[in-house]
């Protein structure tokens, strides 16, 4: 049975390994170091958003991480589906559509007034799964700068 359990502290190994297999599909560098010491922070801030593990009993098959911010242009709370990861062996069974449902779930009871998420331009088979969930492309550009 696929649940959603909420990332605890001692889930912290186990969510960075499996962002460890994300980004190496891009070629996205991670700070293991970092990567823990943010997952802390954000683990003891619910404010800050909240993180899951996708499981089919005790196997971990995927995780998503939510963000909140507030948007005055977009009429108050924001979320942002920040990483939606199924592993390789867990894709093609749904596993996507179930997540997608589940957040858009959960952040309507956050009271949120919009969802945002990124997808790299490769990714046809998460674009899909977005558009047939009534996610579109925004029409602005984003835009960043690191600073820190």
């Amino acid at each position: 049975m696929i649940k959603f359990d909420q990332l605890t502290v001692g889930d912290i190994p186990a969510i960075v390994g499996l962002m460890e297999e994300f980004y190496a599909i891009d070629g996205y560098d991670i700070d293991r170091n970092t990567t823990n010491d943010n997952f802390n922070l954000f683990v003891n801030n619910p404010q800050l958003g909240q993180a899951w593990l996708i499981r089919n009993g005790e196997d971990i098959l995927g995780y998503m991480i939510v963000s909140y911010f507030f948007s005055f242009e977009f009429k108050g709370r924001a979320g942002l589906l920040d990483e939606l990861f199924v592993g390789e062996k867990a894709r093609g069974m749904g596993l996507g559509k179930l997540a997608v449902d589940f957040v858009i779930s959960y952040l309507e009871s956050k009271n949120c007034k919009i969802i945002f998420l990124e997808v790299e331009e490769h990714n046809e088979r998460a674009i899909h799964l977005y558009e047939k969930n009534g996610f579109a492309f925004h029409p602005r550009k984003f835009m960043r700068k690191y600073i820190n």
